[in-house]
């Protein structure tokens, strides 16, 4: 098993030299794999893997989920309904978590908020899109929904903080527990 340090350095040694045009396209895009219990380390070690990138000539943004799927939820003009509703019935998680996803999936507002953090460093030949917080998804949707979702849009190197495991070559599954998917267009280092 290799080790986030080791697995960071080869992320950072791939997007250095970029893609190869294959039969996923060529859309920049890179997952870092690390097994869920990884996820506060991962978390700790942001920060310098951050000042690393920069030292690299990157110049980097950050997209965290956890922070768009918060701000979109207290944004939802139903939100304070939500609350009342989870406080009647704390324990009916399928409600709520569908109320929730509901709220995300409302005219695509999760995809369009990743679209506009993406769109305005479009021909920065330097620029870097890092997403974090990916495990703030669960239970409502996976990555692999959004970048589907967005296929042709990834003109920017893109890093994905993935908790998970690789099965295989391509496939991914995500915090260890979701069925494998295949369904990634991306280059997978780590897991």
């Amino acid at each position: 098993m290799s080790s986030l340090r080791a697995d960071f350095d080869e992320l950072r040694e791939r997007i250095r030299h970029g893609r190869d045009l294959g039969h996923a396209g060529f859309e920049p895009i890179y997952y870092l794999i690390f097994h869920p219990k990884d996820i506060l380390a991962v978390k700790r070690q942001t920060p310098a893997w951050i000042a690393k990138l920069h030292q690299d000539g990157w110049e980097v943004h950050t997209f965290s989920l956890v922070e768009q799927v918060w701000s979109l939820l207290k944004a939802d003009p139903f939100w304070s309904l939500c609350v009342q509703e989870d406080q009647s019935a704390p324990l009916n998680w399928p409600r709520t978590n569908q109320a929730l996803t509901d709220i995300l999936m409302a005219e695509n507002a999760l995809l369009h908020r990743l679209e506009d953090a993406l769109q305005p460093l479009m021909g920065q030949p330097n620029a870097l899109l890092l997403v974090t917080d990916l495990e703030a998804l669960h239970p409502f949707l996976r990555i692999g929904t959004l970048e589907s979702q967005l296929q042709s849009q990834f003109n920017v190197t893109t890093i994905l903080l993935y908790p998970g495991v690789r099965m295989g070559k391509t496939l991914l599954k995500f915090l260890r527990f979701y069925p494998e998917d295949g369904n990634y267009r991306s280059v997978h280092v780590g897991g």
